[in-house]
């Protein structure tokens, strides 16, 4: 009897334990890189995209690049379901989170569309694929911007 309870408390303590927390459902868009699922405010992680109000210049002319970048986002989730794998927890209690549609990353694809830049300050994760726009000059990279970060600060 002690020797069957000793093997399976050995079984118990040699499985996995998995402590990440996902979210799941119909999200409402708020900006190129927040999303609320419910009551839920997600960040996507590791991203900054140009603020809803934000303008961008192209051919010295003004354009609402940020509203552009929300728009993008709507697009690419387009009513479906995402999954948001939680990271983290931000001081403005946002959870912070890789999302996907099926297996695209949502974070990823907003960067390598140009639509975002790598939040370098938290991540590196994706400045490949920053990279990958700013050559190609897509989305705000056919323009001049600001910084996301620094157009907060700023306003």
């Amino acid at each position: 009897m002690i020797f069957k309870l000793i093997f399976l408390l050995i079984i118990i303590y040699s499985l996995p334990v998995f402590t990440e927390e996902i979210i799941y459902g119909k999200p409402k868009v708020v900006d190129g890189d927040t999303i609320h699922i419910g009551k839920n405010k997600i960040r996507l992680f590791g991203i900054d995209a140009p603020e809803k109000k934000q303008i961008c210049l192209k051919d010295n002319k003004e354009w609402l690049c940020g509203e552009s970048s929300t728009f993008e986002l709507l697009k690419i989730i387009n009513n479906k379901d995402v999954i948001c794998k939680i990271l983290d927890i931000d001081r403005y209690k946002r959870l912070i989170a890789e999302c996907f549609i099926n297996n695209k990353n949502l974070n990823q694809y907003m960067v390598h569309e140009g639509w975002a830049l790598a939040y370098r300050y938290y991540s590196k994760k994706y400045v490949i694929d920053e990279l990958h726009a700013k050559s190609k000059k897509k989305g705000i990279w056919k323009s001049v911007f600001i910084n996301p970060w620094d157009y907060r600060k700023n306003n």
